[in-house]
């Protein structure tokens, strides 16, 4: 199983819109075949930062979501609400 934290910091203006955006992208990640579970998440203290917290059965499940329509036409569209780069980490289970 690898595990994707993958942090954003959306504008402060763009908060609602891209929560909202990024609904339909969790929807049908959750749906792959090879997905365990997927989330987006806001930091509390700092509202701006978002966090999605995804798992995936094998690096082969990551390589179909990343050529998903939803992926690269929803992800694309939500940074440009963001500010700086999107700070993209992948772990195994020990």
């Amino acid at each position: 199983m690898i595990k994707i934290i993958a942090k954003v910091n959306v504008k402060e203006d763009c908060i609602e819109k891209f929560q909202n955006g990024a609904k339909e992208i969790v929807e049908k990640s959750r749906a792959e075949e090879g997905n365990i579970s997927y989330s987006l998440n806001q930091n509390i203290k700092k509202p701006g930062e978002h966090v999605f917290i995804e798992e995936w059965k094998d690096e082969e499940a990551i390589k179909v979501h990343n050529e998903t329509e939803h992926f690269t036409t929803i992800f694309p569209e939500l940074l440009t609400m963001t500010v700086g780069e999107p700070e993209i980490e992948l772990y195994k289970e020990v």
